[in-house]
């Protein structure tokens, strides 16, 4: 399809918006109608002409014309308009309305702070036409958020590792994750570096006077280093930075087909406080369909190892949407995982990528593209996991997601991972080590965020690795002139 967006600058929402109607189209953005050099069977068309804001859309169906009744003013403006021809033109009304960012939950909890719960409830239903069920489950998952980042000082921090190697590149995946297979040979070098990384940016923290209070180790799938990388990784990261105020040590274990006892007992021995085990779904057709090598009984049998082995706080991560998954082998997958009673359940709706096996294959994917069954399967798992007494604590959004739906972390009380409500909420900063790996720098008196990269890919990370020490220098500098706001 065509969009248009003719003197104005909100190409970027308004592909966005777009997507969520027509999530299969690929969008090609034109900044003139003579840019156009063949046919497509959609376009869509924004414009700013005398002043107002107007919006077209033909295709096969028909045509709706959508002139602005007022002069145009900001990017809510427009997309509202937009929002409202795309919404009659296609017969569609997303769960979450016009919303197209990563982090709703921010946007509600800032509308909460300027204008009180009952108001930012309005606005979010009647100005960004969200759905009363998604309301309500953004409500409670501020809620339960709430005491997590009240508790925020202004010097406080989370730190994120990345291991980007996993056993097999599973089918729906787009992260900067590579197959073992391919990239043996660069784990050790990879490993060795990542703990110089971990040293520095531990200085770096120790300088500035800033106070952790979250480690996350995350991939990628972190337990594909052996038991005894994760020993020395763990205890660097023990000897290096002040634990005193950190209150969650996590490391996502990830794919069963990776854990072992040994590794177990490394991150046991480690104080690590809490794991992932991440089935995805509990389906062996499934499994087969998105390229993992392991079977639903394996995962059954690794959380009860971990669970003798003393681990006390478990998530699991499931996927709606799957090739293969049906909505009684979704629900089965759900009353297996509520047997197996982890801490923690993660609910994400399947996000198709462009680089994605499933993406690339062409092949229809009709739990993805079936919205309305999405939608029953979420459905479910939040009538469920609410039953057996978790409660929504953080969430995110992406594009091309099934259903336009979203990624919901559920927990048992007590049990909400502070670093999740953290990064989703951007609370607080984040310092990250290793590929791929995004710091975060939260400005304490202000809603100002700075992001300083490092490179996406492992063998990146290994060959420019001293670009990496050279951009955590940034960090102080930038810390400097946060501070200096408030001399």
């Amino acid at each position: 399809m065509y969009l248009f967006v003719i003197d104005h600058p909100y190409h970027y929402e308004a592909e966005n918006l777009c997507r969520v109607f027509f999530p299969f189209d690929k969008v090609v953005t034109l900044h003139a109608l003579q840019d156009a050099d063949e046919p497509q069977a959609r376009t869509v068309y924004t414009a700013l002409e005398a002043g107002r804001y107007v919006v077209r859309i033909h295709d096969e169906s028909g045509e709706t014309v959508r002139p602005s009744p007022q002069a145009a003013e900001d990017e809510y403006g427009l997309m509202a308009l937009l929002f409202s021809a795309l919404r009659d033109h296609t017969g569609k009304l997303p769960r979450w309305g016009m919303l197209t960012g990563i982090h709703p939950i921010k946007l509600l909890r800032q509308l909460t702070e300027r204008y009180g719960a009952a108001e930012a409830n309005r606005l979010f239903r009647e100005k960004y036409f969200v759905s009363e069920e998604k309301a309500s489950l953004a409500a409670r998952t501020l809620q339960a958020q709430t005491p997590v980042t009240a508790d925020v000082g202004e010097n406080d921090y989370s730190l994120y590792i990345s291991v980007p190697f996993c056993p097999t590149r599973c089918a729906y995946c787009s992260f900067v994750s590579q197959s073992v297979e391919k990239t043996k040979k660069q784990i050790p070098q990879y490993h060795a570096l990542l703990l110089q990384e971990i040293k520095a940016t531990a200085q770096c923290a120790k300088s500035l006077g800033l106070r952790l209070r979250a480690v996350y180790v995350g991939g990628g799938t972190p337990t594909t280093f052996s038991a005894e990388q994760l020993r020395t990784m763990i205890q660097t990261v023990r000897d290096a930075f002040d634990l005193s105020a950190c209150t969650e040590f996590t490391v996502e274990a990830g794919r069963p087909d990776t854990i072992d006892r040994e590794k177990l007992l490394a991150l046991l021995e480690g104080g690590i406080t809490r794991i992932s085990i991440n089935p995805q779904t509990l389906q062996d057709n499934v499994l087969r369909n998105i390229g993992r090598r392991h079977t639903a009984q394996q995962t059954v049998e690794t959380f009860q190892l971990a669970r003798d082995m003393g681990f006390t706080n478990i998530n699991m991560d499931l996927i709606v949407g799957l090739p293969g998954d049906t909505y009684e082998s979704f629900c089965d997958t759900i009353e297996q995982v509520i047997r197996l009673d982890p801490e923690n359940v993660t609910v994400h709706a399947l996000a198709l990528k462009r680089s994605s096996r499933i993406t690339q294959s062409g092949e229809v994917n009709r739990a993805h593209a079936d919205a309305a069954l999405a939608d029953r399967m979420m459905a479910y798992a939040e009538k469920r996991l609410t039953e057996h007494g978790l409660t929504p604590y953080y969430l995110y959004r992406q594009s091309r997601m099934a259903g336009n739906l979203e990624n919901t972390g559920w927990a048992k009380p007590g049990y909400v991972c502070a670093y999740n409500i953290f990064t989703m909420d951007e609370t607080e900063t984040v310092l990250a080590c290793g590929a791929g790996g995004v710091s975060k720098l939260k400005d304490p008196y202000s809603e100002d965020l700075t992001r300083i990269f490092n490179f996406k890919y492992s063998y990146e990370y290994i060959s420019r690795y001293g670009e990496i020490l050279e951009r955590k220098e940034g960090i102080g500098k930038r810390y400097e002139q946060f501070r200096k706001r408030i001399c």
